[in-house]
């Protein structure tokens, strides 16, 4: 790796245990200590991006950037948090937690919305204190508020005895409860693929994510072997600085025209359109659609879903290289059809292809984060000296780096 770039570089699992620890004992002051600590892993999206809520597929890994909790239940209904990447301590009774709930803001949101999602699912959950430190670069696209639902949810199901997460279907009820907490009570209108990825990804693999609803566990989630390694090929992500929001109702507005075309077609969703029927779909749409936008928002759902299984049919014969041209489609899908790129995204996928990468793309929901090249091993340096570059002569602020090695789902860490 050149010195000259900047990195994102992965904790230790005992390193990342350690920071939980101390700052739970500096910010509650006491010898009990926490009843262990937890950590989940952020995410990249290899392909299959806004597709999860119209029940599409999705292949996703998980990174061995994980957010670790330290965490210690209490006997009553209040939770309160402290983050070595915020100050001060957040504080709230889960009376107070909910979807109508305008005074339970910020990040605690997300943690104490686990608690009061698992109680509404019948669990018998109370209050806690817990510490958070985190290596899951914030506000880059890779799932940094899935990686805190969901360390949170797998320490609520140890602490509680609630026994959800030993098997696929109990992590998909801990995935159900994670949603809830993001779209009810967070207010981020996200579809259930971070939470999935952060819970169920295994190392060493992708996952096959199928959003249809109503398919059991084993058929929603479905494990592929990830070995780019045997192809001398990396997963390179970029960090493009460039700020990530999906509160701001950017987001929303893509998930309600979605399911407004989906309506105007009479259908359940836009997964029931296949390829073939595209073109009549769009054509039924004309009349309803005088910008345009419907239709090209249609036009990646269906497009990316059979990309997304274009996809999975050369990572199940091993062609990892011939991913490549694929992941550079669904980037110009989301650029042209549904607008979810910033011109940093665009850069770095460029710069990227112009060194050598097979293939390039935006990951997570868009308007910034984080980009995705698939890259030759030797060709790393070359790839990130080339974005550094762009990124200077346009003027912007240089990005960072990771390398994205699937790794382990959410669990408990010591």
């Amino acid at each position: 790796m050149p010195t000259a770039a900047a990195w994102h570089d992965a904790w230790s699992p005992a390193d990342g245990g350690r920071r939980a620890r101390e700052l739970f004992a500096r910010a509650f002051g006491d010898e009990a200590g926490p009843a262990g600590v937890w950590s989940a892993p952020g995410r990249v999206n290899l392909i299959g991006e806004h597709t999860d809520y119209n029940a599409g597929l999705c292949l996703p890994t998980a990174l061995p950037h994980r957010t670790y909790v330290a965490l210690r239940p209490r006997p009553d209904d209040v939770v309160r948090l402290a983050s070595a990447q915020a100050d001060g301590l957040w504080e709230a009774d889960l009376a107070d937690v909910g979807p109508t709930a305008a005074g339970v803001t910020g990040w605690g949101a997300y943690l104490a919305g686990v608690a009061w999602a698992l109680r509404e699912a019948g669990h018998a959950v109370g209050g806690f204190d817990a510490a958070v430190d985190s290596c899951v670069p914030f506000g880059a696209s890779l799932s940094s508020s899935a990686a805190l639902e969901s360390a949170v949810a797998v320490a609520l199901d140890d602490v509680h005895g609630l026994g959800l997460g030993g098997t696929v279907a109990g992590r998909s009820r801990l995935v159900e409860a994670c949603v809830r907490a993001e779209n009810d009570v967070a207010g981020a209108a996200t579809g259930g693929l971070d939470q999935s990825a952060s819970l169920l990804c295994r190392a060493g693999e992708a996952l096959l994510l199928d959003f249809r609803p109503g398919l059991p566990p084993e058929e929603h989630a479905v494990p592929l072997p990830w070995d780019l390694a045997s192809a001398g090929l990396v997963l390179l992500a970029v960090d493009t600085r460039a700020p990530h929001r999906l509160v701001d109702g950017q987001y929303a507005a893509r998930r309600a025209s979605c399911e407004r075309a989906a309506a105007l077609l009479g259908l359940g969703s836009l997964r029931e359109l296949g390829p073939g029927s595209l073109e009549d779909a769009l054509d039924a749409l004309t009349p309803h659609d005088p910008d345009d936008v419907l239709r090209r928002r249609v036009r990646h759902v269906v497009t990316e879903t059979a990309r997304t299984a274009d996809v999975v049919d050369l990572v199940r014969a091993g062609a990892y290289a011939q991913v490549g041209p694929l992941m550079t489609g669904s980037h110009v899908s989301l650029r042209d059809d549904f607008e979810v790129t910033v011109p940093e995204l665009d850069l770095a996928v460029v710069a990227s292809l112009a060194a050598g990468a097979l293939g390039a793309r935006m990951t997570g929901g868009g308007f910034g984060g984080s980009t995705l090249a698939l890259v030759r091993a030797g060709d790393v340096d070359a790839v990130v000296a080339e974005v550094r570059g762009a990124f200077a002569d346009a003027g912007l602020a240089a990005p960072a780096f990771l390398l994205a090695p699937p790794s382990a789902p959410a669990g408990r860490t010591d």
